[in-house]
């Protein structure tokens, strides 16, 4: 696997957006396999992955008295004597630092002027081949108003308005890329565009558990996630979620999924045999990939039964409750989906007509047609904007499928 390097004037624990995405993308490649080396004039490395090498060098990064007084005469439209010793002492640390690297993902240095004498530095580094460097460009110092007044005609200036030869240049926004478009002369396909992302389990707090489910049976990859929070017992009608699961798939043609979180129930004998007849229905309609049994994936002879945490985290994720069953004496469902805030598909009992009132959708568990239930569950989520976006963030701006979807294609460039 290819050794990456990560640079930036800071790393983490420095806050900021940039040292944030520098950590995510560290991470990311280190899980699937990458040798990383985070490169940087301040910060340390991150402590809970020691698979991850640090290299600071205090003349890396923006705040080194010698980088300081180089910029403010910069800043003058002044290149000082001692900036030719400053940017060779910065070539010979790069050329240590990334030796043995075969990628360079160089966060803001080609186009901000924070410590042009790196940016000098760098572009040396590229022009010899000695790593391929991909620019990261957060920010631009040539289009942003703020910074004009520090920036002048000539080198090193024009470095961050110049096109390197065989720099694969990446924005994080479409906006960003066509001001980069208009700065560098390039065409918008030689500018990729990567957005920073999310991490679905810092935010939602998911217990392990729930970080194993996600991964295991790849749900953020999902068109749409039903809950039913039941046990296997007969009452539960879950044949009929399975079947409502084939139709809406098959309506769709989306990779809607069905979470059926509790085990067979203890206190009926039957309930094995019932489980036997879901698990041929589940085979007959083709859904052993989408209709997921939690407690099947319990070790050894033990169940799993999520905890409470667990469950809460999988009401969260989830777009829809589906409960078909066919006798409650309370819809206990229903208020945990209230408060999860996700849009209530139910049997119509009155027991759940008492507590979901006139905020939840209702179908007969008995008779209704599972083609018109799966209908009525897909017109109303593809007409609701909150579950589009959150299925776009959850599809296309979680930090993994950035990392596996975008950055693994731009690293394995020749």
């Amino acid at each position: 696997m290819k050794r990456i390097a990560i640079l930036h004037y800071a790393a983490p624990p420095t806050i900021g957006g940039v040292e944030a995405t520098m950590a995510y993308h560290a991470r990311g490649l280190m899980q699937l396999g990458y040798q990383v080396r985070i490169l940087s004039g301040s910060g340390a490395p991150l402590a809970e992955n020691q698979n991850i090498e640090s290299f600071i060098d205090p003349l890396l990064g923006s705040m080194h008295p010698e980088v300081l007084r180089a910029k403010a005469d910069l800043d003058r439209g002044h290149v000082p004597v001692a900036f030719a010793d400053l940017r060779s002492r910065l070539i010979a640390i790069l050329e240590h630092a990334l030796q043995d690297c075969d990628v360079c993902l160089a966060h803001n240095i080609p186009t901000f002027n924070k410590n042009l004498a790196l940016t000098a530095a760098l572009a040396d580094i590229q022009r010899r081949k000695i790593t391929r460097v991909i620019a990261w460009c957060h920010d631009l110092a040539w289009t942003n108003p703020q910074y004009l007044p520090e920036l002048h005609q000539g080198q090193p200036w024009d470095l961050m308005r110049q096109a390197w030869e065989g720099v694969r240049y990446v924005t994080v926004s479409e906006s960003r890329r066509e001001e980069l478009c208009q700065l560098l002369g390039l065409p918008p396909e030689q500018i990729t565009v990567v957005p920073p992302g999310v991490d679905l389990g810092v935010f939602f707090r998911w217990t392990p558990a729930m970080e194993a489910l996600v991964t295991k049976l790849r749900l953020g990859d999902a068109d749409g996630i039903l809950l039913l929070p039941a046990r296997i017992t007969r009452r539960k009608n879950i044949e009929l979620a399975l079947r409502v699961l084939e139709a809406l798939r098959t309506q769709s043609g989306r990779d809607f999924r069905l979470i059926v979180s509790g085990p067979p129930g203890p206190h009926n004998p039957a309930n094995p045999g019932y489980l036997g007849e879901l698990l041929d229905l589940r085979r007959t309609l083709q859904l052993e990939q989408s209709a997921h049994f939690l407690y099947a994936l319990g070790e050894t002879d033990q169940p799993f039964i999520p905890d409470d945490q667990t469950m809460g985290a999988l009401y969260q994720f989830s777009d829809a409750l589906l409960f078909p069953s066919l006798q409650e004496g309370f819809g206990i469902p229903m208020l945990e989906a209230g408060l999860a805030g996700i849009p209530i598909f139910s049997a119509d009992l009155p027991p759940m007509r008492a507590t979901g009132g006139a905020e939840a959708y209702y179908f007969d568990p008995q008779s209704g047609a599972p083609q018109e239930i799966a209908s009525v569950i897909r017109a109303q989520l593809d007409s609701s904007p909150a579950y589009r976006l959150r299925l776009r963030v959850r599809q296309h701006y979680r930090w993994d499928a950035i990392i596996r979807d975008q950055i693994i294609p731009l690293v394995e460039e020749p």
